[in-house]
């Protein structure tokens, strides 16, 4: 499944009702140092992260070594993968032990990893019978549980820390959300017998609610009754904590007309990371109180944070990546 068709498949949200929710509508800026963005203070460094989503096309074009050194070069120090493909232990097409030499030789460290097991989006909880009733069955769970062994197994040989599930499939329903949960644990123990974390990263789409026996969540605006539970609290709710841990995408959990600040305080033990994004460049939109977020994330003793920019075939990448950096590295309270 393609992420981005899964987001327009799934969100009902307008930029009307997330400027209400963030308190300044957004605002049109170039995606140079236009931003604000001053040249960082070469005697601080600070430890930033990357999800390498954000490059898209532009990671692998050309050396492979030099755009990891190009990477580094910037400030940055910590990597969260995408792209990796069970069925031949490859990262966007490298092998994945030549991909992690070459980032080390770089002088970065992988630290997480976005997977996705192929058989979770086939059958009747995928994208392709959304009249379903969502619910994992028996042998579904099989698959897709041996898929997380292999995905466990070499990710092990990579050294991370966290394995991330990036995103959830369509559930309509309380109970179907609830059959989903039941998946997210048993990846858990799989993922924490080799000796890592297992987390889950959220869209804008947790934030919808579901009601028992319903048959589509309901993502609505903070003007609108609502009613239901959140699927994101449902998913706190019924993962165990010793084999699921969260990482939260701030931008997306504004997305879904919810405070990403609230979240980081009453799920401070479940919440191990964040996805800091905007818009686009960091800092441009006015609609993210990245100061706040980040007063809350060193408040709750957390240390690894990526940055995320979307429109990856945008063939402007690095540049934006270079200008979100410059503005993490102006900002004071960025550490």
């Amino acid at each position: 499944m393609i992420r981005r068709d899964f987001l327009k498949a799934t969100s009902l949200l307008t930029v009307g009702a997330v400027g209400a929710l963030a308190g300044c509508a957004p605002k049109a800026k170039s995606e140079s140092a236009e931003s604000g963005a001053q040249a960082p203070d070469s005697n601080v460094h600070k430890a930033l992260g990357l999800q390498i989503y954000t490059l898209g096309p532009e990671l692998y074009v050309g050396d492979l070594s030099a755009n990891f050194k190009r990477i580094k070069d910037m400030g940055i120090d910590n990597l969260e993968l995408a792209g990796y493909n069970p069925a031949d232990s490859k990262i966007g097409g490298v092998d994945m032990m030549e991909f992690k030499q070459k980032a080390e030789d770089a002088g970065l460290k992988i630290v997480s990893s976005h997977v996705n097991p192929p058989q979770l989006f086939a059958g009747v909880a995928g994208k392709e019978n959304k009249g379903s009733d969502g619910i994992f069955s028996a042998s579904m769970k099989d698959a897709i549980m041996e898929s997380w062994k292999k995905i466990a197994e070499d990710h092990a040989k990579l050294g991370v820390q966290y394995v991330v599930e990036p995103m959830m499939p369509i559930l309509g329903s309380e109970e179907a959300v609830k059959s989903f949960c039941e998946i997210l644990n048993s990846a858990g123990d799989i993922v924490k017998a080799a000796g890592m974390q297992f987390g889950y990263h959220n869209h804008n789409m947790e934030f919808a609610r579901v009601v028992p026996g319903g048959k589509q969540a309901v993502l609505g605006t903070i003007f609108d009754r609502r009613e239901g539970t959140q699927i994101y609290d449902l998913f706190l709710a019924n993962t165990d904590p010793e084999k699921v841990c969260f990482e939260m995408d701030v931008y997306w959990t504004v997305m879904g007309q919810n405070d990403p600040v609230e979240y980081l305080q009453k799920a401070k033990d479940r919440i191990k990371m964040l996805h800091i994004k905007d818009r686009m460049v960091l800092g441009q939109s006015g609609m993210m109180n990245f100061e706040n977020i980040f007063n809350q994330f060193y408040a709750n003793g957390l240390q690894y944070f990526y940055i995320e920019i979307e429109d990856i075939n945008s063939g402007k990448q690095f540049e934006r990546l270079q200008a979100s950096v410059d503005y993490l590295n102006k900002a004071p309270f960025v550490k």
